[in-house]
């Protein structure tokens, strides 16, 4: 015996159900929330006396570091400076400076070319624009200092090791090389 479908009773779609907006009609963000959002993004946080500022807008072509201008940076003194770089370099300078840190300081005011060999040297304002000849352990690399190098180790900037590069086998380096013909 087959079953037969039961049918169910027809009913008229409610007349108050409200339908899906059209795909046209997908709302869109107005003109001034889109500017609001491309201005937040051409800014940044400035950090004054120890506490978060408010946003400054990126200036092109004007180095700041952490929201101070260069000229202000090359005025302030050692240990305001010291306040804006990262902890470990910020350690390093209020613990104070070995003497031949303060004669690389010294020689950097009186020349604009200097040879040093101290690699944990931090880079201050006062050196943005010198040519520094940094040593890797062989030779002399010489560097001009940018003011995006502000804060790091000058050590970083010279590599002391360098990539290898590998040359074809010689004869009898290899079990396969070892028959090859000298003529």
């Amino acid at each position: 015996m087959a079953k037969k479908k039961e049918e169910k009773p027809k009913t008229e779609p409610a007349a108050a159900a409200p339908s899906a907006p059209a795909p046209e009609a997908k709302v869109r963000p107005s003109e001034a929330k889109i500017k609001a959002e491309k201005a937040r993004a051409k800014t940044r946080r400035t950090r004054e006396d120890g506490k978060w500022g408010k946003a400054l807008p990126r200036r092109r072509g004007e180095f700041a570091y952490r929201g101070i201008p260069l000229e202000e940076l090359k005025k302030m003194p050692i240990e305001k400076v010291a306040e804006l770089l990262p902890s470990r370099q910020r350690r390093k300078i209020l613990r104070g400076f070995t003497q031949g840190e303060k004669k690389l300081l010294q020689g950097i005011k009186l020349r604009d070319s200097v040879k040093t060999q101290l690699r944990d040297m931090i880079v201050l304002p006062e050196m943005i624009g010198k040519d520094i000849e940094i040593h890797d352990g062989r030779k002399f690399n010489k560097i001009t200092i940018t003011s995006d190098m502000m804060g790091h180790y000058m050590g970083e900037f010279a590599p002391t090791r360098h990539r290898v590069k590998h040359g074809a086998a010689g004869i009898g380096a290899t079990r396969s090389s070892k028959y090859i013909p000298l003529r």
